[in-house]
């Protein structure tokens, strides 16, 4: 299983970081020296933040504001318009520091207390929920670079092989992935690693099969699993929908453990109650559940980023 090249972006934010935001600012070219302490004037006078003076004067972007919290807190993040395809579902790489962006890291912390550990004992964990459209792979995606971002080598396996968008939601070709891997067709260097996100790989679920539980059942995904926790920290796994067949249920089972996925005027009780049961009696351990509505998606998200 491919590892992740080494961190060099990381190490120099690491470098700036502590620094005031107007300061990487200027460093970097997004601002002049004049125009520094023109907000810097502002700031004094009306008591406002550097960033919030800076957007008032018109002399830098929410963007700009973003990049140099990113610098200063050591913590990785995309700048739209240098990265076009990849879905704004991306909540967290894209707006880390928004309401969403903080509830996506606050799940992230309980789940590093809860499961994740230092002795990686616990390294992979699973994404279900009971049916279609309720969140599993936008919170996939956006635990999986949150995860990225606190310096944890990443890797999100998209196990979804009934109806795949791990490859919509970060531009990636899905010519190979998962499917093609069980299958024996490919070798093991097919994990993608994210321009812009140090430490977060992605495993594609490849061309859709007819046999996905055939696949997942009678070859090795258990094998490709454990190469997968020995080259990363952290191993995030999304799923198919649990009524559509038995495959959430068995991936749950190689990971060990699983969240479980609710959404509100969609979500069934009886369902989600039946599956969470029907996974620890399968030895699953169920280390907590989300309510998908507390991480809103944006209000023009597509069909993909809420499934």
């Amino acid at each position: 299983m491919s590892t992740p090249p080494p961190n060099s972006t990381l190490t120099a934010k690491a470098q700036s970081a502590g620094r005031s935001i107007g300061a990487i600012l200027v460093d970097t070219g997004r601002l002049s020296a004049v125009d520094a302490e023109r907000i810097l004037r502002l700031q004094s006078t009306e008591g406002l933040k550097f960033g919030e003076a800076a957007i008032r004067l018109g002399l830098a972007s929410e963007n700009d504001i973003l990049y140099a919290l990113s610098v200063q807190f050591n913590h990785p993040f995309l700048s739209a318009p240098l990265r076009p395809g990849l879905s704004d579902q991306l909540v967290a790489a894209y707006r880390p520091f928004s309401k969403e962006g903080e509830q996506i890291r606050m799940l992230r912390s309980q789940l590093q207390l809860r499961w994740f550990d230092e002795n990686r004992k616990h390294t992979a964990l699973a994404m279900v929920s009971p049916g279609k459209g309720e969140g599993r792979s936008f919170l996939a995606a956006n635990l999986a670079i949150a995860f990225s971002q606190a310096g944890e080598r990443t890797l999100l396996i998209d196990g979804d092989m009934r109806d795949p968008c791990q490859h919509q939601l970060f531009n990636l070709e899905n010519n190979n992935g998962l499917s093609r891997l069980l299958a024996g067709r490919i070798d093991d260097r097919v994990v993608n690693f994210v321009p812009g996100l140090p430490g977060l790989g992605v495993l594609t679920a490849g061309p859709i099969p007819p046999n996905a539980m055939e696949l997942l059942g009678r070859h090795g995904f258990d094998a490709i699993l454990a190469k997968s926790m020995a080259s990363f920290d952290v191993v995030i796994i999304d799923t198919p929908a649990a009524n559509v067949g038995p495959d959430a249920e068995l991936l749950s089972r190689f990971a060990g453990a699983a969240i479980a996925i609710a959404r509100t005027n969609l979500t069934r009780m009886n369902e989600f109650n039946q599956m969470v049961a029907s996974l620890r009696q399968n030895g699953t351990q169920v280390v907590g559940s989300v309510l998908v509505d507390a991480l809103p998606t944006p209000k023009d998200a597509d069909a993909h980023g809420r499934r």
